[in-house]
């Protein structure tokens, strides 16, 4: 088994790692409703997903 015969750098760590950090959440507008919700979830307002009703406001 081949090993690495010297400590690998924080540059050429870093370099590797370069894409490795948190992304954003992507939220979108609700068709029904229009307000912001994150994306593949219900809406929390009006309680719709992908066009149909999942919940009523009462269960929410």
């Amino acid at each position: 088994m081949g090993n690495p015969k010297t400590k690998t750098t924080e540059s050429k760590q870093g370099h590797r790692r370069s894409h490795h950090h948190p992304q954003g959440l992507s939220s979108g507008k609700c068709p029904n409703c229009g307000e912001v919700k994150l994306a593949h979830t219900v809406c929390p307002n009006c309680g719709h997903y992908a066009g149909k009703e999942v919940m009523r406001k009462a269960e929410l």
